[in-house]
């Protein structure tokens, strides 16, 4: 399992803007608009976290979203180039299915899943969405499917066998 990340402000986080949405409210006075993100951040090498952020501009909504992603956090264990195993996640409507693929295969993912798992710094993965293709679930989704994924390096000493033994055997 992995746990909450705390990282400093002098780590270099890339972001990943998923979507934007413009919501119009509308009162007596007229339509008032405004922009909500859904933004992902990481550092490619094994951390990644989502966020929204909401605004009267789709810039500052998007500040809001890395701020509010640089707070959720999440380690997730990356094994040469790959996840370590095949892992489903589920947030509301949407399902989401992620497989290691073999070195060249390239990330093989679908919009929203695609920025989550670039963010997180796997090269190699095949992974399917189902059911809802709405962002904000998707994108939860994923990071929940990527929170339950397991250290190779953890089993094998849980189980007290060679790192080799927990793929071959």
């Amino acid at each position: 399992m992995t746990e909450k990340v705390h990282i400093n402000q002098t780590e270099e986080l890339v972001d990943r803007l998923v979507s934007v949405q413009r919501v119009t409210k509308v009162t007596k006075g007229g339509r008032t608009f405004t922009f909500s993100a859904v933004v992902v951040v990481g550092n490619e090498k094994g951390i990644v976290g989502y966020g929204l952020g909401k605004a009267k501009e789709v810039s500052l909504a998007m500040e809001k979203g890395v701020a509010d992603a640089r707070k959720h956090l999440i380690r997730v264990p990356i094994l040469k180039g790959t996840i370590p195993h095949y892992q489903e996640g589920k947030y509301s409507g949407a399902l989401v299915l992620v497989r290691p693929a073999a070195p060249g295969t390239g990330v093989i993912a679908g919009g929203a899943m695609r920025a989550v798992l670039e963010c997180v710094g796997v090269k190699n993965v095949l992974a399917k969405s189902k059911g809802s293709s709405n962002p904000h679930s998707v994108v939860k989704a994923t990071i929940d499917a990527l929170s339950k994924m397991k250290d190779p390096r953890h089993v094998a000493q849980l189980r007290g066998i060679d790192l080799n033994k927990v793929f071959n055997g």
